[in-house]
Parts: C-alpha cells; structure tokens; sequence
C-alpha cells in the first residue's frame, strides 16, 4: 500500500519538474520580441453641420512573449485627424487596450478613408529593440454617412394679377447635402388655392440634384381665379420640396416651403373679353366715320363761299 502512494508521489513530482523545465526551454527559445494588434471596425462618421464628426477605433495589443514591452503606435488616416497614443506598455504575456480618435471635415462627401495603425517594439524586456522587430499593421474603413440638406428660393415673393391670367411661377431647389439626391415637389396647399379657383400645374414633379451643383429649376404653371365680378384678395402659395434620401433612410423627411404672396385685384365678367373687343371694334368705327363727315362738312362750307369782287377796293 505505501509502495503504489510512494510511486504516485514520485510520478507527480515527476510531471512537475517537467512542466517547469518545458517552460524554461520555451522562454530560453523566445529570443526575439512579439506583439499582435486587433483593431475594430469603428461606427460611420456624420458630417453634418453640427454633428461631432469622430468615431472611436477600439484596438488592443497582445504580448505573446515572457517579459515586458514598449510599443511604438503610428497612425495614417489620408484626409481624417487621427488622435491616439504615441506609446503602450505591455506586459510579458498580457494585453493592452487603447482608442484612436478620427474625425472627419465638416460636410465630407459620402466615402470612405482608409486607416492604417502600426505598431512596433521598441524596448523589450527593459532594453532597446533595434533591428530585429517586424512593425504590425491593422487597416479599418472610415465611412462618411451621407446627409440631406435642401434650400428653396423664389423668383418673386409678392406678386399682383388680374383675374384670369396665365402666369409662370418658378422655383429654385438647392442640394446643400454631401452626395447626389432626388428632391419631389409640390404645392403644400393645392387644394385651398384650387377651390378658390386657381388652376395649378408641375410640369417637372421631381429631379435628381448633384452635391452643391447649381439649383435645379422648378415650375408651377398657374391660372388665376375667374370667379364673376370684382375680385380684391390675397392668396398665398406654398411651395415644398422634400428629400427623398431622408424620407428613405434618415427616417425623418428633411423638407423646405417657400410661401409666395399673390394679390388678385380687377374684375372679371363672363365674355366680357369678346364683348369689351367688339365694344371698342364698334367705337373706333363710328369715330372713324365721324371724323370723315367733319371733313366732308368743312370742305362744303368752303365750297358755298362766294369768292370777294375785288373791284370793291
């Protein structure tokens, strides 16, 4: 019995000092220093007029040798500010975590950057590292989120007719987002104006607008009112234009109105436009006339006066 207790012991002893001369050899065989880099995709930057522009790169390096390290981080981001540490300590066997800060231009355009972080070693279990160190590289995207941003302008913002006249209405639509987007249009209040007897017409409903380019033009044929009799009234048109880049994927519609102003003031009578052309038609014949027959008089009043004997002076 004390025998099988006594080998059991021995081979237990046995087993430990194996282990330990293992882990000997393995650190006399590390002769050359070792670090690992993982870096996560980081969230898309907005860009924005009053938005942050950064998002945080979440890396950690990873020790695999024995004794200590100094590690030497550099950053590329092209066009990104890029913020991090200069320099990581990593103990022998374990991991350090640390963060890159990028942050973009104001109002980048829709893209991606690429992101390089390097790191080396430079001291290694308390001495310089020359030579002998491979710097490791991790690459992420920096994603620009696209942002819809619209203006509207008009032509006129008061405007006086008569009533039923045909008149062009025109609208400006400017793209003041960072990549190309389609903008729809419309009349706000079409159905207030159309029962108060306006015919309105789009001929172009929407339109496709690069960033920043030049405004797309839009616009609203109109007739006046022809309700009978005096007309003295102000109406106003509201004039909308809506992303359609931020109903779709920003959730909220992104949209602007230009009011305009119109004051409808004069009369309107039906057929009083052929009556008034036959009236003055009418007119300007009898005046015509009338001016012939004076001509016609004068010339007989002349006619009937006997010429002076001149034999009387």
């Amino acid at each position: 019995m004390m025998s099988s207790s006594f080998r059991t012991a021995m081979m237990l002893i046995g087993v430990y000092f194996l282990s330990t001369l293992s882990g000997v050899a393995m650190v006399q065989a590390q002769t050359s220093p070792e670090i690992s880099l993982d870096c996560q995709q980081p969230q898309a930057i907005d860009v924005f007029p009053g938005s942050t522009r950064t998002t945080i790169v979440y890396c950690s390096l990873t020790n695999p040798t024995a004794v200590s390290e100094t590690v030497k981080l550099t950053y590329q981001g092209g066009i990104l500010g890029v913020a991090g540490p200069g320099s990581k300590s990593v103990s022998g066997g374990g991991t350090a975590s640390f963060e890159v800060a990028l942050r973009a231009e104001l109002r980048a355009p829709e893209g991606q950057q690429v992101v390089t972080i390097t790191a080396e070693v430079i001291t290694w279990g308390g001495g310089p590292v020359t030579g002998i160190s491979e710097p490791v590289e991790s690459k992420v995207l920096a994603v620009y989120k696209q942002f819809s941003r619209l203006r509207v302008g008009a032509e006129l913002a008061f405007l006086q007719l008569r009533p039923k006249v045909d008149y062009m209405l025109q609208f400006d639509v400017y793209n003041d987002g960072n990549a190309r987007d389609k903008f729809n249009v419309e009349v706000q209040n079409y159905d207030e104006l159309n029962d108060a007897g306006f015919q309105l017409s789009i001929p172009l409903l929407t339109d496709e607008i690069d960033s920043l380019a030049p405004p797309t033009k839009f616009r609203v044929q109109m007739r006046t009112p022809k309700n009978q009799g005096w007309t003295d009234q102000y109406y106003n048109l509201q004039f909308k234009a809506t992303s359609e880049f931020s109903v779709r994927t920003e959730g909220i519609p992104n949209y602007q109105v230009q009011s305009m102003t119109i004051y409808i003031r004069g009369v309107y009578l039906p057929g009083f436009e052929l009556t008034g052309t036959m009236m003055i038609t009418a007119l300007a014949a009898i005046a015509l006339v009338g001016r012939k027959d004076t001509s016609r008089d004068e010339d007989i009043e002349y006619s009937e006066l006997e010429p002076m004997d001149s034999r009387l002076f």
